[in-house]
């Protein structure tokens, strides 16, 4: 079993476990009672001249273990914001990625960044949770969705002012996604089959990405040279995690990563 698959298995045994605490009915109708959000995730991230960089808080991954050792992510959060950081991502998956839901509730107190609320969405329950936790965006990884999914699910985020960061990873998952005309599409450079990463994945699919939507690009991003080779080639903005999070002050990272040093 490969690890997106063995991953997506535990996730939907998590949510079978959260729905005998809090039923989906209750969740649902809390998230819609609150007003919704408005959509400031992906404001943040454009900018027709800019680069903008989606800074990740990440302690540990499948493929390389414990990253972080000093691992604060408020304060983290706080340093990616005076950084120069566009937005943040919290990784909230606890058994492969050491996050957990509360860290967004922390960091929302702490900046006034918007923050994607990263992990693997399989159920709808999730969608309502992130609401719940004052998330700004969620994720959809194509990979793990049927279309079917896709569109329900994204239905759901925009009635709550979420917005959606699709993720893809290759030609037949864009054109899975395209007729549902995302705001922002993700190209993931990291095959979550191997873990391995590699850049030209973003290059290639970028001709296909629609000019109006958000082309944000993921992983294996170290260098200002690769945000320069990623923004030639259309992106608007890059999501970078483990180059940031390896350093013991990821905050001076970012400003060095977008030549702002501190």
């Amino acid at each position: 079993m490969n690890i997106l698959k063995q991953i997506i298995r535990d996730k939907k045994i998590e949510m079978q476990v959260s729905k005998k605490k809090v039923p989906t009915t209750v969740l649902k109708r809390t998230a819609f009672a609150l007003p919704a959000k408005k959509f400031t995730f992906s404001k943040a991230i454009y900018a027709k001249n800019k680069m903008n960089v989606i800074a990740e808080i990440k302690k540990k991954s499948p493929s390389k273990g414990l990253i972080s050792k000093n691992f604060n992510p408020v304060k983290i959060a706080g340093d990616y914001e005076k950084g120069g950081a566009s937005a943040i991502s919290v990784l909230t998956d606890k058994k492969y990625f050491g996050g957990e839901l509360s860290f967004i509730q922390q960091i929302k107190r702490k900046v006034r960044l918007p923050v994607l609320r990263k992990d693997f969405i399989v159920d709808e329950y999730q969608i309502y949770e992130s609401r719940l936790l004052n998330a700004d965006a969620i994720l959809l990884i194509a990979a793990c969705l049927s279309k079917k999914q896709m569109a329900s699910f994204f239905g759901i985020a925009s009635k709550l002012g979420l917005d959606v960061l699709f993720e893809v990873h290759n030609a037949a998952e864009l054109k899975k996604i395209l007729p549902l005309k995302p705001k922002i599409i993700g190209v993931n450079n990291r095959d979550l089959k191997t873990f391995n990463v590699d850049l030209k994945v973003s290059e290639a699919l970028a001709p296909s990405i629609p000019p109006k939507t958000i082309f944000v690009t993921e992983s294996g991003i170290y260098t200002q040279e690769d945000l320069h080779r990623l923004k030639s080639v259309g992106a608007d903005a890059a999501l970078v995690g483990e180059s940031l999070m390896k350093e013991k002050k990821p905050g001076k990272a970012l400003s060095r990563l977008l030549g702002k040093p501190r």
